[in-house]
């Protein structure tokens, strides 16, 4: 139910046209009087298909039974609501506000746990229970790489920093993972790196780390003992870019404190953990970010971190708008979309000149997006002109090369 007619048959081709992934040129859509610019990665990914997968196949081999997901399967509003209207019950709010107790669930209960994967504590709940929380397990596995990674280090005796944003779900169950065998602090971007940096150093006082990370460290964490080893893992959907940024803040601060010579023993390298399908989709969008296109859709939950930062690299360039899907384009005089600097959603008018031709657009879509809901908002947009080439003349080049494959 999640395939699209358009976007499908563009990211078939291209996978056959570029198996090695090397070419970042997005891919043009030509109607005529609207051009499309579509980023060679984009939408979902595997794990988020996997947790869709996973969470469907319980739905309709378990219809006799309660079924229920910790929390929203993945930041995208149409497949949640989907999953409720399907019977499925939410045990809890994305900010980890309960709205069913688990001790009132039994142990012929089916639980789903999202693909940010969920804490020890609720774990261990659902266990006294008689539920394995484990049987209907939806964790995407480069969240649990990270958390492997993290316990690796954590034999080793280093600590851990935590790029990520520390309501989130997975960063609270990746917090949550870490602190059963090692000392743990998040830190949101750069700018946190280089307080928490400047601490470790000594270059601010101690009394400092209470003001801006007690809150979000593990009990009695000491920056001037528990930063004398320590690695930094993230939240996959944090821009990259933006982690590595962390990463070289607290190396340096480590190389100011202990030296060049002994840095390995200081500063474990974790460059592996990053998600190389957020990478992917960000290097696309850069490039999509290179393209002379006058606005930019992105779509996506209003809640999704990785959908988010797309619009964050997007809107450098050119106006881009955040939208849920297509119900957000009320014509071309007005959008509904979210602006996640002033945490609103906002009412624009006369987005889009319909008199210019052709309007070239940049469109994509966060990992826990449809592809068809890409699609909707295509074929909305194309409604607003006169003119258009049909959908089916546009897309032939790409169905021919994935039939000649």
């Amino acid at each position: 139910m999640y395939k699209s007619p358009i976007i499908r048959k563009v990211k078939e081709a291209t996978k056959i046209t570029d198996p090695m992934k090397k070419d970042l040129e997005p891919t043009t859509l030509d109607f005529g009087p609207v051009q499309f610019y579509v980023p060679r990665f984009f939408g979902f990914c595997y794990g988020v298909e996997n947790a869709i997968d996973i969470a469907y196949r319980a739905v309709e081999e378990h219809s006799d039974k309660n079924i229920y997901l910790l929390s929203e399967m993945i930041h995208n509003p149409t497949v949640n609501e989907d999953l409720l209207a399907k019977g499925v019950q939410f045990l809890f709010d994305t900010d980890g506000t309960e709205r069913i107790p688990i001790s009132s669930l039994n142990s012929d209960d089916i639980v789903i746990v999202p693909a940010f994967g969920t804490t020890v504590e609720i774990q261990e709940e659902l266990q006294k229970v008689g539920i394995d929380p484990y049987e209907f397990n939806t964790t995407c596995p480069f969240v649990e790489k990270v958390w492997k990674r993290g316990k690796q280090l954590g034999k080793k005796e280093y600590s851990l920093v935590v790029h990520g944003k520390h309501r989130h779900e997975e960063t609270r169950a990746t917090f949550s993972q870490s602190a059963q065998h090692s000392a743990v602090v998040v830190v949101l971007n750069p700018e946190e790196a280089k307080v928490l940096a400047e601490i470790m150093t000594e270059k601010r006082p101690l009394s400092d780390f209470d003001e801006h990370f007690a809150h979000k460290a593990t009990p009695g964490f000491n920056p001037l003992e528990d930063l004398k080893r320590f690695g930094v893992i993230n939240q996959t959907t944090m821009l990259a870019t933006e982690t590595q940024e962390v990463m070289e803040i607290l190396r340096e601060a480590a190389i100011q404190k202990f030296g060049e010579s002994d840095i390995l023993e200081h500063f474990a390298d974790t460059s592996d953990t990053l998600c190389y399908a957020t990478n992917e989709n960000q290097s696309a969008t850069l490039a999509l970010a290179e393209m002379d296109a006058d606005i930019a859709l992105v779509v996506g939950g209003y809640n999704s971190s990785n959908t988010m930062h797309l619009v964050e690299i997007l809107e450098h360039s050119f106006p881009t708008y955040h939208v849920r899907d297509a119900g957000e384009l009320h014509g071309p005089d007005e959008i509904i979309h979210f602006d996640q600097w002033k945490k609103e959603i906002l009412q624009t008018k006369d987005w889009l000149d319909t008199a210019k031709n052709p309007v070239r657009i940049a469109i994509t879509s966060g990992a826990s997006c449809p592809d068809v809901l890409v699609d909707e908002v295509m074929l909305k947009v194309l409604s607003y002109f006169e003119g258009t080439k049909e959908v089916d003349d546009v897309i032939v080049p790409f169905e021919t090369i994935s039939s000649e494959a």
